[in-house]
């Protein structure tokens, strides 16, 4: 939708001037009204429609003098008609006015009611409406009666019926009428009952409810009227936006009888019209892309909500003084206006865009990767697309009188050259492609669908872009299968499965992994081994038909530096796969090896954790010559594990000794004055002496530990070591 808005802004500014500097009349001479001619429909000329579920619409014939145009929508057509009109009255008209019947939102409009019923009453609402009302109730038991309606109220009353062990409850209405005599009359509201209001007024305002009602039933037909004024024969052109069915894309593929190697690809749009107008002898464009569009409801009168302020009430104001105003700064004056011109952007991705369809100087063909920026004003506009208020894009014909095809932004286009002709509510299939294509009948297989499929290898050698739809084959004049397809660019080359072949089994027969240290690096603690995987896998094809068959192996392509070893090719290689073609000649079976081979890294960080001792180790018996670099790093965590052990050891004996000595102090204590005494005293004495002589070896250990760790660090930290399997 970016291509529209330029040529918008032009077309609504060229109205809003127009409407802001009428002509000026002479002196003492009355301006002449416009009196606009009979009113005239304009027939749809262009259509073209998106994959959104948007249509683009352009409107054109001829106006003559001063000409009113009508313009029929629904309601839902014409917010998007608002939000995208644009008009362009060719040979120096203008547009006066566009004006359509609007329509208050039906809550409004009771609003303007004295009923207060909402726009789905029951009849117990309708009775509170029309409460202190003078009626007439007819069909009663009493026969006519007139009073003022009083209330309406439920009673809920229990019935007997013939089984005396059931007993039903039915709710009944009854309503309260007060007669001009003061009496009360209180009458069941049965289906006999008539009431009338007596008040003409009341029974006006009724009416009045029933047909604002009735209008949300109606068609919601909107007239869009555009005021042309201008002399003599003139082209008027009217285009906008609005939603319609999504168009959709479907593909027939026939193959000879005789293989060629090619197919021939057909392919059909379907179209819907349902926008409630005939499209006679339209220029229909399909595109295939989806434009940002949305919905307001623009022609929908809206109403917003505003605070209601109590009125301030005893309460009197003393007289006041206010700070004077600063001195007023010096007022510059306005820089004049310039007038900055539009800009259009211009990406092509196919096709060139020569310079001369500008007013302006282009040197040389747009290629598909330069954006091109021409300034434009309304004039330029015009001359850019002469007479087209819309979308423009480049045009690049396939062949004479054939579909052509139109790149812009991230769409692709099919522009019909012929006009098309499909009334209201009805639709059509409409050609969009025949041409003969390279394809290849496959056999696909993969070990994720391990089922194999028919399938047909298509080259898209037209310069048409294929849209996403379904697709049927036809082999020898036969139906083959049908699938779905995405869309295929010129120049890709595509997959379409369609059947399952029952004749071809695929299986793989090995599979084998070996994993060789390829190289070591050392710095500054860090160990980083980089070994070198090779893996093969093994399929075998059976095929069991009586014809030959291609079968394309789809298999797992690894990334992270893996490739496939010497020799080997893909056929296709796609983003996480390979794809391998093998013949297999009818009733053989024939084998393939894929072998891969790439980089497996494995770091570790001594820095952080320096108790490798099984990994230092594992490492000098792959690799001989690194012994001289780690074996004093292996001997110097060995003595910071064996200064553990010791630690640990000590802190044993500490554990034993503190629990001694606690006891030999609990024994004294309970032997107080007693002769036995004496020898836990010289046990306690003991048992602290030996607790004093382990904490001072933990201590010494301690240290001895703090002294082997910084060597340790030192030692990592000056660790350098490259070695590589093809250096040695």
């Amino acid at each position: 939708m970016r291509r529209i808005a330029p040529v918008l802004v032009v077309a609504l500014s060229a109205v809003h001037l127009v409407a802001q500097a009428p002509t000026k009349p002479k002196p003492n001479e009355l301006a002449p009204v416009a009196t606009p001619a009979a009113i005239k429909d304009l027939p749809v000329r262009k259509v073209v429609l998106y994959k959104n579920g948007v249509g683009y619409f352009e409107h054109a014939g001829s106006v003559n003098g001063n000409q009113r145009v009508t313009i029929d929508f629904t309601s839902p057509q014409l917010n998007d008609v608002l939000q995208s009109l644009t008009v362009l009255d060719e040979g120096g008209g203008r547009i006066a006015g566009v004006n359509y019947n609007s329509t208050t939102p039906l809550a409004e409009q009771l609003k303007t009611l004295s009923l207060g019923m909402s726009d789905d009453p029951t009849s117990t609402e309708l009775f509170q409406a029309l409460r202190g009302q003078r009626v007439e109730v007819t069909g009663g038991p009493g026969g006519t009666l007139t009073g003022r309606l009083m209330a309406i109220e439920s009673r809920t009353e229990h019935t007997s019926t013939t089984d005396s062990s059931a007993a039903a409850t039915v709710e009944k209405f009854y309503l309260t009428l007060v007669a001009s005599s003061g009496a009360v009359k209180v009458i069941e509201l049965t289906p006999a009952l008539s009431v009338r209001p007596l008040d003409a007024n009341l029974q006006g305002q009724l009416d009045r409810y029933l047909e604002l009602l009735s209008t949300t039933h109606s068609t919601g037909l909107r007239h869009l009227t555009l005021d042309s004024i201008g002399q003599g024969q003139r082209q008027l052109r009217v285009s906008y936006i609005s939603e319609v069915p999504v168009w959709k894309s479907t593909y027939r593929l026939v193959f000879p009888r005789d293989p060629s190697g090619k197919a021939t690809m057909q392919g059909w749009a379907v179209v819907d019209n349902t926008v409630g107008a005939d499209w006679d002898n339209v220029q229909l464009s399909l595109v295939a892309g989806a434009p940002q569009s949305f919905i307001q409801p623009l022609s929908q009168p809206l109403y917003t909500r505003r605070p209601e302020i109590p009125i301030a009430t005893a309460e009197e104001t003393t007289p006041q003084t206010h700070e004077a105003a600063e001195a007023a700064p010096e007022v510059m004056a306005a820089p004049p206006r310039v007038a900055v011109p539009s800009t259009i952007n211009s990406q092509m991705i196919n096709g060139s865009l020569k310079a001369d369809r500008f007013h302006g100087s282009i040197g040389g063909p747009i290629t598909s990767n330069e954006t091109v920026s021409v300034t434009a004003n309304a004039a330029d506009m015009a001359a850019i697309a002469p007479g087209v208020a819309g979308i423009y894009r480049p045009s690049d014909a396939i062949q004479e009188g054939d579909v052509s095809t139109n790149a812009f932004d991230d769409f692709f286009e099919y522009a019909l050259a012929a006009p098309v002709t499909i009334h209201k509510n009805e639709s059509a299939m409409v050609p969009i492609l025949q041409q003969d294509l390279p394809a290849e009948h496959v056999t696909l297989w993969s070990e994720s669908a391990p089922s194999p499929l028919r399938a047909v290898w298509l080259e898209n050698t037209s310069r048409l872009t294929l849209d996403s739809g379904s697709f049927s084959i036809f082999e020898s004049g036969e139906f083959a299968g049908e699938g779905l397809l995405d869309p295929i660019h010129p120049g890709e080359k595509r997959l379409l499965s369609y059947a399952t072949d029952q004749a071809v089994r695929v299986k793989i027969t090995n599979r084998e992994t070996k994993r060789t240290l390829h190289h070591v690096a050392i710095h500054k603690g860090t160990i980083v081994e980089t070994h070198m995987d090779v893996a093969g896998v093994t399929y075998s094809a059976t095929n069991s038909a009586d014809a030959d068959r291609v079968v394309l192996l789809e298999h797992p392509r690894r990334i992270n530096g893996w490739s496939l070893d010497e020799g080997l090719k893909a056929e296709e290689t796609a983003s996480d796969l390979y794809r391998f073609k093998v013949p297999v000649a009818a009733h053989s079976t024939k084998t393939l090896e894929v072998r891969e081979h790439g980089p497996q890294f494995t770091t570790v960080d001594l820095k952080r954790n320096p108790h490798q001792h099984e990994f230092l180790l594992e490492l000098i018996r792959n690799v001989p010559e690194a012994q001289a670099q780690l074996q004093p790093v292996i001997d110097a965590e060995a003595a910071v594990a064996d200064l553990d052990q010791k630690i640990a050891e000590a802190q044993k004996q500490a554990d034993t000794a503190s629990a001694d000595e606690a006891r030999d102090r609990e024994n004294l204590t309970a032997l107080k004055g007693n002769d036995a005494a004496k020898r836990f005293v010289d046990e306690l004495n003991h048992a602290e002496d030996q607790l004093q002589s382990t904490r001072k070896q933990i201590a010494d250990l301690n240290q001895q530990k703090q002294a082997a760790e910084s060597k340790l660090e030192s030692l990592i930290a000056g660790l350098t070591f490259d070695w590589s399997e093809t250096g040695k």
